[in-house]
Parts: C-alpha cells; structure tokens; sequence
C-alpha cells in the first residue's frame, strides 16, 4: 500500500512537472508564433542592408557566413550552386550580386542556423533588446530559486509564495528606462528564450510600478526582484501574492549580482 505522504509526494511532483512541461510548451509557441518571425525579419535586413551597402560586398558576405560558423560547400548546398560561385563572390572575383542574390544568400545562412536551434541568431537579436535592459541570460540548466536567492543575498517578501519552481534564466532591467522606452514588443523580449525568469528591477523607489506592469500583462515572470529599493510598497507585495509571484529584494550592486548569477 502506497502511504499517504508518499502519495501526497507524488501528486505535488506531478504538478510541478505539469506546470513545467506547460510553462515549456507555451515558451515555445511564444518563440515560434511572435518572436522568431520578428527577430528573423529584424536580422535579416540588418544583414540585407550590411551587404547592399559594403564598399566590398563579398568581404561582407564572408564575414557573416562565418559569423554563422557555416563553410562555403554549405552555404553553396543550401542555395544549390556551386562552391565555386561562394568563392568567387567573396573573393570580389564575380560581379556583386544583387539585392536579390544578397537576400538568398542571407536566407539560405539563417535557415542554416534555424536548422541548429538559431543560436546565432539568438545572439544578435538578444544583444540588442533595449537600452532597458543591462543584461539578460539563460541559464545552462534549471536553477531552484531557493538557489538564485542564496547567491544575490535576496530576502524573500512574499513567504507565502511557494518557491518550488526553477528558473530558466535572468534578466536586469533599468525601470526608469524600462517605462520610458519599451514598446510592446520590446517587452515580450525581455523574457528571452524563457518566461521562467527572474526580472530584477534597477532603480526601484517603491516598486509599485513593475508589478503593475506585470499584473497588467497576460506574460508573466517566474520571480521578481528589486535592487536596492528605498521601499517596498505593500501595493507591490499584495500583487505579488496576488499573481503568485515570489517578490524579493536585494541590496548588491548590480556588477556583483550579475558577476555572481554568471556562475550558476
């Protein structure tokens, strides 16, 4: 006979893998229904444009495939030409294409990458989100938030929030720039590959403002943080025990925390 605690166990597992899987699946019909097509299409004509307006269009080329990690028979197998035709462009031995060539030759690099999980473009497209935010990661693997709090000497203000969760990555935002300069879609980038996230809040005076941003939105973070608050307003810790959303803050300077969570 199974006993209750280990039955209770099992069921609370249960949820939490369920939440999980959930919070997974959703993360990526986020990434493949909003952010992907958008960030393809922003990369794609900064490539474009890059190559279009190089004095040597060829050395331009060259330079993005191997940004791309791709070799020239690759890039030839993908657009079905030859090797030769890649060398001779990036050599300057060939006309420069022209725009309609260039933008093939920037498709065909991308759905390579696509083809590879798009790290690449996860790069470029995630370096410049906004001048809100200072900086963004994900995390190598899952880290409890139990663990995350520990290593930014965070002090937890919403006990009653279960934190058996884990997070799948961070993000420091500037929340004076955060209000003055982030449009809708800049928003939804802010979570990176993962809503299951901490947001760590700069400049915080009484944080009543983040949370009800967050409230606000149907995209929601997996904890809060404020950086050296003067003062946590109850509004802000009502509403995140409303949303059950751990809320808590930390007195680092922002080098430190992101030194220290760099080593999760």
């Amino acid at each position: 006979m199974v006993s209750v605690d280990t039955a209770h166990l099992a069921m609370i597992t249960w949820v939490d893998d369920h939440r999980r899987m959930t919070i997974t699946i959703f993360d990526r019909l986020l990434y493949a229904q909003v952010l992907q097509p958008v960030m393809r299409e922003q990369l794609r004509e900064k490539m474009a444009g890059e190559i279009a307006l190089s004095d040597e269009p060829g050395k331009t080329i060259r330079k993005w495939r191997e940004q791309f990690k791709v070799s020239q028979q690759d890039l030839a197998r993908q657009l079905n030409v030859s090797p030769s035709v890649i060398s001779d462009y990036e050599a300057g031995r060939r006309k420069s294409p022209g725009i309609a060539t260039v933008r093939r030759i920037v498709d065909a690099l991308i759905d390579i990458d696509e083809t590879t999980g798009g790290q690449i473009m996860k790069q470029y497209t995630l370096a410049n989100v906004s001048e809100a935010v200072i900086s963004i990661r994900e995390f190598s693997e899952d880290v409890q938030m139990g663990a995350f709090l520990k290593a930014i000497e965070g002090e937890n203000l919403t006990p009653q929030v279960q934190m058996e969760r884990h997070l799948h990555g961070y993000t420091v935002i500037d929340s004076i720039k955060a209000i003055t300069s982030l449009d809708s879609f800049d928003y939804l980038k802010i979570y990176g590959w993962s809503s299951q996230r901490a947001l760590i809040f700069t400049g915080v005076k009484f944080g009543r403002s983040p949370m009800i941003a967050i409230r606000a939105h149907p995209l929601k973070p997996a904890m809060v943080v404020y950086q050296k608050p003067e003062k946590v307003d109850e509004l802000a810790v009502k509403l995140a025990e409303i949303e059950n959303i751990p809320l808590a803050r930390t007195q680092l300077e922002v080098p430190v925390i992101i030194e220290r969570l760099n080593k999760l």
